[in-house]
């Protein structure tokens, strides 16, 4: 009997979070991002090992995540040569313009292509998606940045891949989910186009930016076959060319069973160099990975 005034609970009910379904497909979850974990970081910690390991142990394929045999002799005779350290300088020169370059052409025309009141803006829109599957080849692209004089300079890796037209898409997505009363108010306020972008738009997209640097950095710094191709100068290479030809004398040297010494040194040598080459990107990351999935989720999808 239930008297007047008795608070009747309501039956409980399970939510999805405490369902078994759920607890399930939490510990699977757990259990492949680990193993996507481990794969991972299993290539970059052995070449790790690698470069810290005397040659014989490597060459005798016993070398997996930690090293056997500590030896910094690798890391002593790489830094000891000059050309190593130029040809890392102009990475960090070619990748910071090129970056910044990219950054300035992207924000701008990923901008205009967000205004629907644009005219001409299918155009400008089926330009750029036209480059992203058709090219005009090697050989009329070696053509045209020869005739232009860019050959053995810094343009020529910095220039022709300037726009990456999936990088422009996302930027042109988030630019299109910003409040249009903003740029209203701005236009109200007796800002220019300019003024808007620079003062309005840019200070709200920090994250898409940040994302897009990361996205562009990583590209220009991990690239060597713009390099290959254009720059003949060993002094203006960058040091993924360094280590391309050093990974190419070492399996010259194998195919061509040359002296054993060699060939181990030429080993580790290549685990140093992918391990100076990768620390600056791997310090870097930490500061922009709080921006990076939130810009990439801003950019790439539109409420």
């Amino acid at each position: 009997m239930v008297t007047l005034g008795t608070k009747i609970d309501a039956p409980k009910t399970r939510g999805p979070v405490d369902s078994r379904g759920y607890r399930i497909f939490r510990v699977v979850n757990t259990i492949v991002l680990l193993g996507v974990v481990v794969v991972t970081l299993y290539p970059f910690l052995n070449i790790v090992a690698r470069s810290l390991s005397e040659e014989a142990y490597i060459i005798a394929g016993k070398v997996t995540i930690v090293p056997r045999g500590f030896d910094l002799t690798a890391y002593k005779l790489l830094m000891s040569d000059a050309m190593f350290w130029t040809n890392y300088r102009n990475t960090v020169v070619y990748t910071v313009v090129a970056t910044l370059i990219s950054i300035v052409l992207t924000t701008c025309y990923a901008y205009v292509l967000s205004k629907p009141q644009l005219k001409g803006r299918p155009f400008l829109i089926g330009v750029a998606l036209f480059t992203m599957f058709f090219s005009g080849g090697l050989i009329p692209n070696y053509v045209l940045v020869t005739s232009l004089g860019m050959k053995n300079t810094i343009w020529a890796v910095v220039i022709p891949n300037a726009i990456s037209v999936f990088n422009l898409l996302v930027m042109k997505a988030f630019f299109e989910s910003l409040p249009s009363e903003l740029e209203e108010a701005a236009a109200v306020d007796g800002l220019n186009t300019y003024g808007t972008l620079l003062r309005i738009v840019l200070p709200l997209s920090k994250a898409i930016i940040a994302t897009m640097v990361l996205f562009y950095a990583v590209s220009f710094w991990n690239s060597w076959f713009t390099a290959f191709l254009y720059i003949d100068r060993q002094d203006l290479l960058p040091v993924t060319v360094y280590l391309r030809n050093l990974i190419a004398g070492a399996t010259s040297a194998e195919s061509a069973a040359a002296d054993a010494d060699k060939v181990q040194a030429a080993a580790t040598l290549q685990a140093v160099t992918i391990v100076l080459t990768t620390l600056p990107i791997l310090a870097i990351y930490p500061f922009v990975q709080r921006y990076f999935v939130r810009g990439v989720m801003l950019g790439a999808v539109k409420g």
